[in-house]
């Protein structure tokens, strides 16, 4: 097995050293004959900014309200370094078998299968991809409830709190899935990192437009009830209550965090000098720190704001009405952000499939035919038949399943608790330790997998949470109905 192992990698580093030795002298192409990449540590950490501060950040004061001043603060400080760590161990996997002169691997999945095999590819791929389209689905139910807020908000600024304010959700994420149609035509990643840099002023935007109105309403003298335990049994929920909204709660934490599935093809933009696992490291650490500091004071105020009744999503769930107009530039940043997030967590989906059909039919003229259109402003814009049809059908059943299922919390709490483990964790535990030849049981071996199996716990326990959300939500539930 051993010498086997080193065959593969020799074999890596021979294709390396053939692939630099053919296109290194191209100023136009990188060592791998692709399109010169050009992402830098801005880029970099604009994309994770986009794709880890999302609408994940509007449930922390609920899931702060459920666990209370000590276990809440804790577990967003513990769920942060996992997830900085455990970057930090992926970045080193985009090249194979050595982290700065190996073979690229392109995505996540092909990372664990240079350094795991296929059996695991497999599982890998299952748990990215259906991570990737529960998210998209939730980034549409987030975006439509965002956008009916806006509508209900100057309702009420109107008719008074009490007013019978309701906003239509399905026509919201009909808006939604039409501009997504529209910048899915987008081929790939280098194309859109203008909409990450603007994703990520938006989320940074509404996160601090969250976070002024929770310290105006803690300051305006509202002494709302909180404990440090969180929701009371017996008084603000049951005790049954207490023990499925805790797990659920875990589940919108760990949601919060979620990149790693998309952090190899994040990489994958980055030019290759200074090495890219090095930027990768660095980005890794701005993106995460820095959303870790608004996680921390959302949940944290947002949570001394509203106490132990606090909404789902703070600035949709109306803990605020006013000022309205505030409300509604938050609200408009969270579409804005999500519109751009979405690109960023479908376009792995989007070129697995294309590259997948491309190799079973490859001489077929409707998969590779494009052409490109100039556009206002000199722009050119590639446009493909194959693109157009399959990126819109799959805009158009995400819209629709969030149709049917449009529940906020707990379909993140979900999303969170399938992915955090085995996309977060596990995978990137492995890879290091296939990469560095860890001995079994040595310290090392032993303590990576003591933390793996701790963070298995957790998810299995946040999907439970989520389920019986989920289960709860869909009693009496009509799907389509304005609300």
């Amino acid at each position: 097995m051993v010498m086997e192992r080193q065959q593969q990698q020799r074999k890596a580093a021979a294709a390396f050293d053939i692939a630099e030795a053919g296109f290194g002298d191209r100023p136009d192409l990188d060592d791998d004959g692709r399109e010169r990449r050009t992402g830098t540590l801005v880029t970099a950490s604009a994309h994770i900014i986009t794709a880890v501060i999302g609408s994940g950040v509007l449930s922390l004061a609920w899931a702060i309200a459920q666990l209370g001043w000590v276990i809440g603060p804790v577990v967003l400080v513990a769920f942060s370094v996992i997830t900085w760590f455990c970057s930090s161990l992926l970045a080193d996997c985009y090249r194979s078998p050595d982290p700065v002169h190996g073979k690229r691997n392109y995505t996540y999945g092909q990372a664990v299968r240079a350094y795991l095999g296929v059996s695991k590819y497999r599982l890998c791929a299952l748990a990215q991809y259906v991570n990737l389209v529960g998210v998209t689905i939730g980034y549409t139910i987030t975006t439509a409830v965002s956008m009916g807020a806006i509508k209900r908000s100057n309702c009420f600024h109107r008719n008074g709190h009490a007013a019978p304010c309701e906003a239509n959700n399905t026509t919201s994420m009909i808006i939604f899935a039409g501009i997504q149609i529209m910048l899915s035509q987008l081929p790939n990643f280098h194309k859109i990192w203008w909409l990450s840099i603007v994703a990520a002023v938006m989320s940074l935007a509404y996160s601090s437009i969250g976070l002024g109105l929770s310290i105006a309403k803690i300051a305006g003298g509202v002494h709302a009830k909180t404990s440090l335990t969180g929701a009371t049994v017996g008084v603000d929920v049951s005790a049954s209550e207490k023990i499925w909204k805790t797990f659920q709660s875990l589940g919108d934490i760990a949601f919060a965090y979620s990149y790693s599935n998309v952090l190899i093809e994040i990489q994958d933009t980055l030019r290759s000098s200074p090495p890219e696992n090095v930027v990768m490291k660095k980005a890794s650490f701005v993106g995460v720190s820095t959303t870790t500091m608004f996680y921390m004071l959302c949940g944290v105020l947002g949570y001394a704001a509203f106490g132990n009744d606090a909404p789902g999503n703070f600035l949709t769930g109306f803990g605020f009405y006013d000022p309205f107009w505030l409300i509604d530039v938050g609200n408009v940043c969270i579409a804005v952000h999500l519109i751009g997030a979405y690109q960023v967590f479908c376009q792995p989906i989007y070129q697995f499939v294309e590259g997948w059909a491309r190799d079973r039919w490859p001489d077929s003229a409707f998969l590779n035919a494009e052409r490109v259109v100039r556009l206002p402003l000199a722009v050119d814009f590639p446009v493909s038949p194959f693109r157009l049809v399959w990126r819109t059908t799959y805009v158009l059943l995400t819209a629709l399943v969030a149709m049917i299922f449009p529940f906020f919390n707990d379909f993140l709490g979900l999303i969170g608790a399938v992915s955090f483990w085995p996309l977060t964790v596990y995978f990137p535990v492995q890879m290091y330790m296939a990469q560095a030849k860890t001995r079994r049981f040595s310290p090392t071996w032993t303590w990576m997998n003591v933390l793996s199996l701790a963070c298995l716990a957790v998810s299995l326990l946040a999907g439970a949470g989520a389920i019986q959300g989920l289960a709860t939500d869909l009693k009496g539930y009509r799907p389509f109905k304005v609300s």
